[in-house]
């Protein structure tokens, strides 16, 4: 065989190869044009209802019809939790100032209008007091929030030793503020926590003033966001506090 016929076989088999190249490629164009891309796009038309404000709202607000509407938008990218039932909101309060167009979830909404200076207006009977947040890691790495559940623990610098005191193992915090005086429910407002603001009896706000003064505090988050279980922890600490009470009075 001749050089010339040798290099005519090679040009037919390389030519050969293109062409079968290029009809898996046809074929591939073909499979995504008319087989995948219909699905893609079946997908993202798919439609559902959510829930989503109509006008501004602020924090403490109780949402009324008037307030929301209902969208239909495609599922793309919609994260499973969105509010789609209208009657779930109504009747709740913006946890938060909430703006137009916000889509509404669960963590958005709350049972009452309770935030720190609601409380600070009605104390029922108990104190208000702050205390230092000594560093990030004391304070839930500026992580505390209003109706937070939280347990004090004491760290004892002469006996190398830390401990949760009985009499505030549940306290609700009322609110974080700033060095500069400003809370951090507050919108907009940024900067870590300096002092941490919690609802106590008048035995416990004592415990807080003294362990604040001679001891490093930490505080353990307990509950959050189920009022339920908030409500039972504080009563718990309140039948501690009784049952102390009545022991020394007896005793």
């Amino acid at each position: 065989m001749d050089k010339n016929e040798t290099k005519i076989k090679k040009k037919i088999r390389i030519s050969g190869n293109r062409t079968l190249i290029g009809i898996l490629c046809i074929l591939l164009a073909l499979f995504i044009t008319f087989g995948v891309a219909p699905l893609i796009n079946q997908f993202s038309d798919r439609k559902t209802d959510i829930v989503r404000l109509r006008r501004n709202v602020e924090r403490g607000h109780l949402i009324t019809e008037e307030d929301i509407e209902i969208a239909r938008v495609s599922t793309y990218n919609i994260p499973e939790n969105v509010i789609k039932d209208a009657s779930v909101v109504t009747g709740k309060y913006a946890a938060a100032d909430l703006f137009a167009g916000d889509i509404l979830f669960a963590e958005k909404l709350a049972d009452d209008k309770k935030g720190a200076s609601d409380i600070l207006m009605d104390l029922n009977g108990r104190t208000a007091i702050s205390v230092a947040i000594g560093s990030f890691a004391e304070g839930l790495s500026d992580k505390l929030k209003n109706g937070d559940i939280v347990s004090v623990i004491v760290y004892d610098r002469d006996k190398y030793m830390s401990y949760v005191v009985p009499e505030l193992q549940y306290v609700r915090v009322i609110a974080t503020t700033t060095s500069d005086g400003h809370d951090k429910d507050e919108s907009g407002v940024s900067g870590r926590s300096a002092t941490v603001t919690l609802l106590a009896t008048r035995e416990q706000a004592e415990l807080l003033a003294q362990y604040n003064s001679v001891t490093s505090l930490h505080f353990a988050l307990v509950s959050r966001g189920d009022e339920t279980a908030a409500d039972e922890y504080l009563r718990m600490q309140d039948e501690y506090l009784h049952a102390k009470t009545t022991e020394v009075n007896d005793g």
